[in-house]
């Protein structure tokens, strides 16, 4: 659902431009110390800023907030220190969620914000404004204007505006993507998202329903999707930048719209999450929308394997044998490992057909990836030294962190099958479940440089954190976007 809190930048005063907006909410700076600062809204208080903060223990944390009344024109509004650490673009993001979310219920809050990564300060704001309701609209609205105050003036803010609001909106489409319920959202309705964002953000697309799939000897996609009485789609959409590019980028997300194990079935528990596990198709196609916006110079072209795994009397069975785009086959061993049986089409056929230079993928893909690092961490797989390094440094910036994790040569016996090229699971008596599922993909990606980001666990979230929204995470969008505007 679009954000409803808008952004701008303002010049003069804090007092003044709250006093033009009618705003209810004032807010001004704190660094670690705390360090309060020379703040004119104060000027009226009965007492100094320094010793509101010591009244409070205040340190001056990212997202910490103190508050009092002040008297602007003929109303009083409510003034909020806010801590901001050391103005790091991590600090700045947390602080814009903070405000954000103490905002809500309110038509307007001016903020001084302190020098430093405006762009993750609005990008914060944004995301913390977020929420995903189908029904009545939550009691307490979203902030409904945030006014940004700097150094540097309203001219020279706009472009860190621009580009935090643009990142926001594309995180937000991620996570749209993913909360909305399976029951309205399979690979049909998925290829039609993917067709109006194409409209919008200058795209070309292209969308292979079951006769092409069946056409091109896309087996995974159709063995998976078998299943559903809802076919399975290979969705492709293509950027080219308005100057020549300087590489050719393919992503590819996982687009599992709604993943009940198949006939390997999951416990109900298990299954009240799987409407995300789409998540990376939906990271995919967010990405995708905000290229033109943000000036990619790289041609990118995103490829979203969807299909809905579902349990009846034309699923694929444990036992059967699948024949992958290009012509591998993959024994099936359980139903439940879906994801990398359609991202594997997709991944063959970027590397016999769309010649790139690298290719990511970026799927809820494996519970293990989970247990080893946890909430907040994806799991980061790469055949390149400097794709890793690159990745890596791009999910520090974009609040996204991953950790790199080996694809261990002797692993590789685990996916060896009897009656098939590979097996779709693993062999016991290895464990490194996260591993060998990236050795399964690593068998049709070619010799291209080449990357796998497991996102089950950040995919999600089952609580508001900073920027962080309860729901889909819309995690790999931002850090997939830093790494193409690097």
């Amino acid at each position: 659902m679009p954000i409803e809190t808008r952004v701008h930048g303002a010049g003069g005063t804090v007092s003044q431009t709250a006093a033009d907006l009618g705003a209810e909410v004032v807010a001004v700076p704190v660094r670690t110390g705390p360090v309060a600062p020379a703040a004119e809204v104060a000027g009226s208080l009965p007492f100094t800023l320094d010793e509101l903060l010591a009244l409070h223990r205040a340190k001056g944390e990212p997202g910490e907030i103190t508050a009092t009344q002040v008297r602007i024109g003929d109303r009083v509004r409510e003034l909020l220190l806010y801590g901001v650490g050391e103005a790091a673009p991590a600090d700045l993001r947390r602080a814009g969620a903070a405000l954000a979310r103490r905002g809500r219920g309110r038509t307007a809050l001016v903020a001084g914000v302190p020098a430093g990564d405006l762009s993750a300060f609005v990008e914060g704001a944004l995301l913390a404004s977020y929420e995903f309701k189908i029904g009545a609209p939550s009691a307490r609205k979203a902030l409904g204007t945030l006014a940004v105050l700097t150094e540097a003036g309203p001219r020279a803010d706009a472009p860190a505006i621009d580009r935090g609001t643009a990142r926001a909106r594309a995180t937000a489409l991620a996570r749209d993507l993913a909360n909305t319920p399976s029951g309205e959202k399979d690979p049909s309705w998925l290829a039609g998202r993917a067709e109006q964002v194409a409209k919008d953000a200058g795209l070309t697309v292209r969308v292979r329903g079951e006769k092409e799939l069946i056409e091109g000897g896309f087996g995974g996609l159709l063995a998976v999707g078998g299943g559903s009485a809802r076919p399975p789609r290979l969705i492709e959409l293509s950027y080219a930048p308005d100057e020549p590019a300087d590489r050719h980028v393919v992503l590819v997300g996982k687009g599992i719209t709604f993943d009940s194990g198949g006939l390997s079935l999951k416990p109900n528990d298990n299954m009240k999450t799987m409407k995300t596990d789409m998540a990376g198709g939906g990271a995919v196609i967010a990405v995708m929308s905000a290229l033109r916006g943000l000036g990619v110079r790289a041609r990118v072209t995103g490829l979203v394997a969807a299909a809905e795994n579902m349990p009846s009397g034309s699923s694929m069975r444990p036992g059967d044998v699948i024949t992958h785009f290009g012509g591998t086959t993959s024994e099936v061993l359980n139903t439940d490992a879906e994801g990398r049986l359609v991202l594997a089409d997709a991944l063959a056929y970027a590397d016999a057909e769309l010649a790139p230079d690298v290719v990511v993928d970026i799927a809820t893909l494996t519970g293990a990836a989970k247990v080893a690092l946890g909430l907040r961490h994806a799991a980061l797989f790469a055949s390149d030294d400097a794709l890793a390094a690159a990745l890596t440094r791009a999910g520090t910036v974009a609040g996204e962190p991953v950790w790199r994790l080996p694809l261990v040569a002797d692993y590789r016996a685990a996916i060896d099958s009897d009656v098939a090229d590979i097996n779709n699971i693993g062999r016991g008596g290895y464990g490194g479940g996260s591993i060998t599922a990236a050795l399964f993909l690593r068998e049709f990606a070619g010799d291209r440089a080449w990357a796998h980001l497991d996102i089950a666990g950040p995919g999600r979230a089952t609580a508001d954190d900073a920027e962080i929204t309860r729901g889909a995470t819309g995690f790999g969008v931002r850090l997939l976007l830093d790494w193409l505007t690097a």
